[in-house]
């Protein structure tokens, strides 16, 4: 009777050690993947709570897949449980998606107990968004958004403003011309797309933009952001 009841509370203390250690493993992995994605970030609008979505998701399929474990009731009452609750987050950018993917992946091995499946998953992935952030294809240093300024209709000389973007651009495109003001101050608004040259900073752009005669209300837009000079 005693060595049933030893027994039963040996193995009840092995099962909450390895789920502290399923835990624990989970939130060290995702908490990699967090790091990395925040050393690599190269947008605009830095969320911290994405940040800590990424930590923490992997911590909640770990604790979901321990729970249902190898019962087909339990899984059936858990995605019952999911279709109440709605996500209404809409991620713009394919790779922080990637992110979310590879904290679940996590997740879904940790909770399995596939942990060497998680640990070369993990530092494979990373290691992958590692080269890829400062090989060719993750450079950017060139600015790409949209250009928007005012000019006066009358004395503007366009073979100085092609110029001009031929100097400090790779790449531009006229996408729209209107005609703003009255008869006796006609301005001309353009909308560009534009690409800078290597080496070219944003701040040493916006500087030379400034200094054409007659610009007014610039505008450049970039991924989620815009930065105004008037």
């Amino acid at each position: 009777m005693f060595d049933a009841i030893t027994l039963q509370n040996a193995s009840e203390t092995t099962n909450i050690a390895t789920l502290v250690f399923t835990i624990l493993l989970s939130f060290i992995l995702s908490s990699s993947i967090a790091f990395v994605y925040q050393k690599t970030f190269r947008g605009t609008l830095y969320s911290r709570n994405y940040v800590q979505t990424i930590i923490l998701i992997s911590i909640i399929v770990t604790i979901i897949l321990q729970a249902i474990g190898d019962s087909f009731a339990r899984g059936l009452g858990v995605m019952a449980a999911m279709t109440i609750i709605r996500f209404r987050n809409n991620l713009k950018d394919p790779r922080d998606l990637l992110f979310i993917f590879a904290s679940l992946a996590v997740g879904v091995s940790c909770g399995t107990y596939s942990f060497g499946i998680a640990i070369i998953g993990t530092f494979g992935f990373l290691f992958a968004v590692i080269i890829l952030y400062f090989s060719p294809l993750g450079l950017q240093n060139d600015f790409d958004g949209m250009l928007k300024f005012s000019l006066p209709a009358d004395g503007t000389d366009p073979s100085k403003l092609k110029k001009f973007l031929a100097k400090y651009c790779q790449h531009t495109s006229l996408m729209d011309l209107k005609d703003e003001g009255d008869d006796e101050l006609s301005q001309l608004a353009y909308s560009y797309h534009i690409r800078l040259k290597q080496g070219v900073s944003y701040e040493g752009f916006m500087a030379e933009l400034k200094r054409l005669a007659g610009i007014k209300n610039i505008q450049i837009k970039m991924i989620g952001a815009a930065v105004k000079n008037k």
